[in-house]
């Protein structure tokens, strides 16, 4: 295994260590020894920056199922370095500021933690995996670890509910990804996204290729919160602040970019792939800063702020792929140069915003606008953060985010050259919704802290936040403005990340502040000046808000959808679930019955032939016979001991049997399993009746019939399984490499242990979860249970 890989699975071995970290050492806060791994691995990914300018790609590899073609493969290129830095710089800042803002005394600081250590390296994971099976785990790890990280706080229902519906949007895309992982490798025999690549120019008039796409995009529209999934992300905000920081600025939502980013090569060449990718994320751009106007709550804003700005991210990847479909790929390649541009800054302007909210937060006692205000003298450098990361987003010069909103209205612009009628739209949707992005923007910044201070209406008297709690927000504002007045220096990882998505161009990055008087200056004027109109009329026109019904939303078809689910279940589980297991193996009995044998005539499938049988022996006719009779009399019966006997007769007679046809493995466990069933059978039912009750006739009937159809449908299978010989029996295989393969002498327990040994280790993982979910129900009734907020 290399340096690469431990650099990925490190925050999984660190986090073992952390609940021993936080249980011995409590005059410590937990974060300082987490925040090392981070820093080192922003360090050591940051060593890769010269390879990758120069055209370099990393790649290590570690044998997993390679019979299956499933490594891990880790590349280091242009982008997956890019999201790397991203991942472990803020996850350093993050960290950081998490020690000041959760108390070691309040908290559960070794569950944060570990939370945080598993999304960070499922992050790691899903940007740096080549193997798209490896992809697609560590992608369903972050949901997973996202789900922990949102309902940290789990005795608020809100952060219940808001984690269920992460996880439940995010996951139900995921698997639609994983069908299109599956679609991907019957095209082209492979799960490497390098391989896959290379045969782009084959696969794309392939009958499954639109499939494939449909179900990528399926997962990364999901995870990046585009419309209509984009419903989870607001309630996300009910995890800690640190949390929303991370997962919302440089991590969780990224990842559909990412996916989007990485397929491009793929998929760009279908004119599907471009249309659908501007569609969904002009539209998410627009309805984000929209739906944010409205919004009263500090991290609402940022949540619908960040749904329009993945909108914007999308849609610029969408632009940038017509550069495949146009004779001038150069007026679409500034969209994607713009896109990673923006997605650099966005994560600086919004980490930082996003702690300068938990910052009024944790100091104010709200997040609610309505009680906030005139708080710039109170805290000043909470302010002067806030103003550079409000202004960057934006849009507002000299900041960074200006320079990535003037090269995005450059790439709308230069949409208008793609030739069908409704071109237009495209600038004129970016515009309007960069006019909803100012005025959000404005409100997020002056609506906080200037105006009438209300101290009646919060919670603690307001003070400054300690320097601990500043330093991280400062560092990110303090990259706004450099990258702001210096943006050639993030060159070096700007140029590589557009050459891994466009791999078939050259490009010449140049970014300055200052390009004379054109048309992306005026569309930024006119921003300013609409915006500034529209801010100080907010509450003349906020009324066009309530003409959209309340009852008429995708939260209440979302909640509605989940209702009628459980509703379902219940009636279900009412109705079903009557606790008899008579009713609950009759069930199971008929479906397996007539899905069997309707499957067997249906499809002409059912085979008899007596080729190649071994001749009867008497002795096995007497011990069937004794089988059938033992079976027979069990129906007759009265006595439960009587019942019992008759059952073990039946074990002890096919353990016999079992001897016959040379299995002696079998006939050992056959016996023991009787000896112990029939033991256990008698202590119990020694306590119980001695009779058994009689049951009713239509129920002799039915249970007649189903026995008969069973019994039926087990000779029908037997006699096909065995006239049907599709191919030669795997048994001879065994019996060859059993002991020159595994070095076992027993068949049976290496068949299970070695070459069924995925079976066995799923097997063994359900039990342990089984295990801590009894474990935790077993602590949950010793401490008493918890109260539960339903606030």
């Amino acid at each position: 295994m290399s340096l690469l890989h431990l650099a990925i699975i490190a925050p999984f071995i660190i986090a073992v260590f952390v609940p021993l970290i936080y249980k011995n050492i409590k005059s410590v806060h937990t974060g300082w020894f987490i925040l090392p791994l981070p820093i080192l691995l922003f360090i050591y990914f940051s060593s890769f920056i010269s390879k990758t300018t120069n055209k370099q790609v990393t790649m290590e590899s570690f044998s997993w199922i390679s019979s299956l073609g499933i490594d891990f493969t880790v590349k280091v290129d242009g982008l997956g370095l890019l999201f790397a830095l991203l991942i472990t710089g803020i996850g350093s800042l993050v960290i950081l500021y998490s020690i000041y803002y959760l108390s070691k005394q309040k908290e559960k600081l070794n569950t944060f933690y570990v939370y945080l250590l598993l999304f960070m390296g499922a992050m790691l994971g899903v940007v740096l995996s080549d193997n798209l099976i490896v992809l697609y785990a560590f992608w369903e790890l972050t949901s997973f670890s996202s789900f922990l990280l949102i309902g940290y706080w789990y005795n608020r229902e809100k952060s219940r509910y808001g984690a269920q519906k992460s996880m439940i949007i995010t996951v139900l895309g995921g698997l639609a990804m994983l069908g299109g992982i599956i679609l991907l490798y019957n095209m082209t025999g492979t799960f490497s996204i390098t391989e896959i690549v290379a045969q782009a120019d084959t696969i794309i008039d392939h009958p499954l290729f639109v499939a494939a796409l449909l179900c990528i995009l399926l997962g990364a529209f999901t995870k990046s919160a585009q419309f209509p999934f984009h419903i989870w992300l607001p309630d996300a905000m009910e995890a800690p602040t640190p949390v929303s920081a991370y997962l919302h600025s440089a991590t969780m939502v990224k990842a559909g970019i990412y996916l989007v980013a990485r397929m491009s090569p793929v998929f760009a060449e279908d004119a599907l792939w471009m249309g659908l990718i501007i569609a969904f994320g002009l539209f998410t751009l627009f309805w984000g800063s929209f739906s944010a106007v409205k919004q009263t709550d500090l991290k609402s804003i940022l949540a619908f702020s960040t749904i329009s700005q993945l909108g914007l991210i999308m849609s610029l990847l969408g632009v940038g792929a017509a550069a495949l479909h146009y004779e001038q790929p150069e007026y679409f390649m500034v969209a994607t140069t713009a896109a990673i541009f923006h997605l650099m800054n966005h994560a600086t302007f919004k980490g930082s915003l996003f702690m300068v909210v938990g910052i009024v937060d944790h100091e104010t006692g709200t997040r609610d606008i309505r009680k906030l205000g005139g708080l710039m003298n109170l805290m000043p450098i909470t302010f002067t953060i806030a103003i550079i990361g409000t202004f960057a987003m934006a849009g507002l010069p000299p900041f960074n985010g200006f320079l990535s909103k003037e090269m995005f209205f450059t790439g709308m612009i230069n949409a208008l050259h793609m030739d069908f009628d409704w071109s237009i739209i495209i600038p004129v949707i970016a515009w309007i919704a960069s006019v909803f992005t100012f005025i959000y923007s404005m409100i997020l910044v002056f609506k906080t802290f200037t105006g009438k201070y209300q101290p009646e209406k919060l919670e603690k008297k307001p003070h400054e936040a300690p320097i601990g709690m500043l330093i991280s927000p400062i560092i990110l504002a303090s990259l706004v403005i450099v990258i702001g007045f210096f943006p050639n220096l993030v060159k070096p990882l700007l140029v590589p990340a557009i050459e891994t998505i466009m791999p078939m161009y050259e490009f010449d990055v140049h970014i300055s502040m200052w390009h004379g008087f054109n048309t992306e200056l005026f569309m930024t004027i006119g921003v300013i000046i609409v915006g500034i109109l529209m801010y100080l009329g907010l509450n003349k026109w906020r009324g066009i808000y309530g003409i959209f019904p309340e009852k008429i939303t995708l939260n209440r078809f979302y909640d509605g959808l989940i209702d009628s689910m459980y509703k379902g279940s219940y009636s279900l589980n009412r109705n079903v679930m009557s606790g008899s297991i008579n009713h609950y193996l009759s069930y199971m009995f008929i479906f397996m019955v007539v899905l069997i044998i309707g499957s067997l005539f249906g499809l002409d499938a059912f085979a008899f032939s007596t080729d190649n049988l071994a001749p009867i022996e008497f002795y096995e006719v007497i011990l069937t016979f004794i089988v059938a009779a033992a079976s027979i009399a069990l129906l007759f019966t009265k006595s439960r001991i009587v019942s019992i006997l008759l059952t073990g007769t039946i074990g002890y007679m096919v353990a016999l049997l079992f001897i016959v046809f040379r299995a002696p493995d079998l006939a050992l466990t056959q016996l023991v399993i009787e000896t112990i069933s029939v033991s256990l059978f008698l202590l119990c039912f020694y306590h119980l009746p001695k009779k058994l009750t009689d049951d009713p006739v239509p129920v002799k009937v039915r249970n007649a019939i189903i026995s008969v159809g069973v019994g039926l449908f087990v000779i029908l299978v037997g006699l096909t399984a065995h006239s049907t010989k599709l191919f030669d029996s795997i048994s001879q295989y065994y019996i060859e490499n059993t002991y020159s393969e595994a070095a076992g002498k027993n068949m049976v327990n290496v068949i299970l242990v070695d070459f069924r040994g995925f079976d066995t280790m799923f097997e063994i993982a359900v039990l342990g979860i089984a295990a801590l979910a009894i474990f935790g129900l077993i602590k949950l009734r010793r401490n008493g249970g918890k109260k539960i907020e339903n606030k």
